[in-house]
């Protein structure tokens, strides 16, 4: 395959709104990338994924949701083909839900980027059990292929 007829790769495009998530993670818009490209797989398509704080995010779920409480992710599709839309991630959720599964936090990061990108691909587990189900197979299998263990199988300290 020459270099005019290879696939563009999906596009990730990483803000981090919150500083801190480079100091306890290292290498985090790496990981991100890597989580949401796995997701869209060989399609071109691209998405952003913010990485917030919980007071950020408690401000975009108390708008968004109707629910004034911080949250681990939410998903803001766009509508379009190309552009899936956005991800957005808060740290200390994030990381306080980490620790209480007995997850690695790059591990449940990751987990929770292959989540939401699959919610702007159009998969939805609020929709009934069946939908769930199929929703939390594909997150599995997709996170297997990135070395992760089962996210649902909980391992509590």
């Amino acid at each position: 395959m020459t270099r005019a007829t290879r696939r563009p790769k999906p596009s990730c495009a990483v803000v981090v709104l919150d500083p801190a998530w480079r100091k306890v993670l290292p290498g985090v818009e790496r990981l991100v990338r890597k989580a949401a490209r796995a997701a869209i797989g060989p399609k071109n398509r691209s998405l952003t994924v913010a990485l917030a704080d919980d007071k950020r995010m408690r401000a975009l779920n108390k708008r968004d949701r109707r629910q004034d409480r911080p949250t681990n992710v939410l998903s803001y599709p766009s509508g379009e083909k190309a552009y899936l839309g956005d991800v957005v991630l808060a740290r200390q959720t994030v990381w306080r839900e980490a620790r209480e599964q007995g997850k690695a936090p790059a591990d449940h990061l990751a987990h929770l980027v292959v989540h939401g990108t699959l919610h702007l691909l159009g998969h939805d587990h609020e929709t009934g059990e069946a939908d769930a189900e199929r929703m939390e197979a594909l997150e599995r299998r997709i996170l297997a292929r990135l070395g992760i263990a089962d996210p649902y199988v909980l391992v509590v300290p």
